[in-house]
C-alpha cells in the first residue's frame, strides 16, 4: 500500500470521545424534555454532523436541530470536549508513520476550533501537518467538504498518494466522493458490516495495523 498522505478522522479514530459526546447530547435533549435510558444508543451521534443526527434520530426540524447543537455546545465547549482519551497504541502509530516520512492530516466533522483544542490538549499536534474541520456556523458540513478543504489547505493537488482513515460510513463515503480510498477501523464506533457496505478498501482492528499495511 503505497500512500504518503494519511487523513485521519478524529472521534472514534484518534480518540474515544464517547463520554463527552453522549453527555453533551444528553444535556441538549433534556432541554426538550427527552431522557435517555441507554447511553450507548447515542453512539450513533459520533461521526455524522450533529444537525443531521438530531434531525434523523429525533425528528427535529432544521431550525430545531440547529438550536439543539447550540445547547450541545454549552456543555461540550468547556467540559465534554475533554471527557475523551487517545486510543491505546495511537500515538505510537502516529510517531512511526511520521518516522517513515508520511504526511498526516486531521479531517473531522467536528468544528475545527474544538478539534484543534483536542489535538493540542492530548499532545498530538506535533504529528499533524494540519487540523481540518467544519466551521462553527455549519459550513463544510459534510466529510467530503472537509476532506477537500484539508487537501487544499495543505497544497495537495495530486490525490493519488492520499488515503482516509475513519471508523464510520461517512468517512468512507466522503473519501470516495473526493476520489480517495478509505481504511476503516473497528476499534471506533462503526461495525465491520457498516464499513464493508460503505466500500472501505481495508479494515483494521488496532491502530498499530496501519503500520503493517504500509
Amino acid at each position: 500500500m503505497a500512500y504518503d498522505i494519511f487523513l485521519f478522522d478524529l472521534d472514534g479514530t484518534l480518540t474515544d470521545s464517547s463520554l463527552g459526546i453522549t453527555n453533551s447530547v444528553i444535556y441538549a435533549l433534556k432541554k426538550y424534555g427527552i431522557t435517555v435510558e441507554d447511553r450507548r444508543s447515542l453512539y450513533r451521534f459520533i461521526g455524522p454532523p450533529l444537525t443531521d443526527s438530531f434531525r434523523d434520530f429525533y425528528g427535529f426540524s432544521e431550525e430545531k436541530a440547529l438550536e439543539a447543537v447550540g445547547f450541545y455546545r454549552e456543555y461540550y465547549r468547556d467540559k465534554g470536549i475533554f471527557e475523551n482519551r487517545v486510543y491505546e497504541g495511537m500515538e505510537e502509530t502516529l510517531k512511526e508513520l511520521k518516522n517513515r516520512g508520511k504526511r498526516l492530516i486531521v479531517a473531522t466533522s467536528k468544528p475545527e476550533p474544538f478539534a484543534r483544542r483536542i489535538i493540542d490538549h492530548f499532545g498530538l499536534a506535533p504529528y499533524f501537518e494540519y487540523v481540518a474541520g467544519m466551521e462553527l456556523d455549519g459550513g463544510r458540513g459534510t466529510k467530503a467538504e472537509v476532506i477537500a478543504y484539508a487537501l487544499s489547505a495543505c497544497g495537495i493537488e495530486d490525490r493519488s498518494g492520499a488515503v482516509m482513515v475513519g471508523d464510520r460510513e461517512h468517512d468512507v463515503a466522503g473519501a470516495r466522493k473526493e476520489g480517495l480510498p478509505c481504511i476503516g477501523v473497528l476499534y471506533g464506533f462503526g461495525s465491520r458490516e457498516e464499513l464493508e457496505k460503505a466500500g472501505a478498501e481495508w479494515i483494521i482492528s488496532r491502530p498499530e495495523e496501519l503500520c503493517d499495511l504500509i
